[in-house]
């Protein structure tokens, strides 16, 4: 059996089960955030964002799946760093606990206002066969993950997302999509609430850089004020 927890000690040794299995779980660990900075990521706020961990543990103690991430108040919305389930646990209902817990904990320190929740994945077309290969070799689908994520009510936002750093050079990555997971079921979500969500989940780690790239991102948006919300497993979204 498993049970899913909030971590809230920054010495809870779970926290280091937790970094052994996103490593293990996910095919490219070096772009996840390391188990060691998370303890200083739930000591406390950084401004008006809150971080939060949860795991799903086995009754005699090993991490089995979790998920990292962030309340960003001045959007109003929540964003995922991760959620992942170890290999040999899937299919056994721990992603969508792990989910709905997420949700529970958003409502709970947003006071029932969190628009929803956000998380970027990667696009397989765009991946490369050294990438793809390395998803075989951990066990895991970039196009199995994506269905997963519309069961759990994901949908793509329908716009050219980049994150700013990361990729090839310290260039842009350019292999992922975003989805949002609205709090109440809807087929577009508003511009508005895109581009405050990444200007704040991007702030922390650019700075001021943060507001060129959420202005980028408008541009792309072509003036409209509402964004469609499409399956991430249909052609339309490759």
């Amino acid at each position: 059996m498993w049970r899913i927890r909030e971590i809230t000690d920054p010495d809870d040794p779970a926290i280091e089960g937790f970094g052994r299995m996103q490593e293990a779980a996910y095919y490219a660990p070096e772009s996840l955030i390391p188990a060691a900075y998370i303890p200083r990521m739930l000591d406390g706020a950084m401004g008006t964002r809150r971080n939060f961990l949860i795991v799903a543990e086995t009754d005699n103690g090993p991490v089995v799946g979790g998920a990292l991430f962030h309340w960003l108040a001045e959007a109003g919305s929540g964003f995922s760093s991760f959620l992942g389930v170890a290999r040999e646990w899937r299919k056994q209902g721990i992603a969508r606990a792990l989910h709905q817990e997420r949700f529970r904990i958003l409502e709970r320190i947003s006071d029932g206002r969190v628009a929803g929740v956000f998380i970027d994945v990667v696009n397989p077309t765009r991946m490369s066969a050294a990438e793809l290969d390395r998803e075989r070799q951990v066990g895991s689908d970039p196009w199995g993950r994506r269905r997963a994520f519309e069961h759990l009510g994901f949908g793509q936002v329908d716009i050219r997302y980049e994150q700013p750093v990361g990729g090839p050079n310290g260039g842009p990555v350019t292999i992922l999509d975003l989805l949002f997971c609205p709090r109440v079921p809807a087929d577009r979500v508003a511009t508005s609430l895109v581009i405050a969500t990444m200007r704040a989940y991007w702030s922390p780690w650019l700075g001021q850089a943060a507001e060129r790239h959420a202005c980028e991102l408008a541009r792309r948006a072509n003036g409209a004020d509402w964004l469609a919300l499409i399956s991430p497993a249909s052609n339309r979204s490759y």
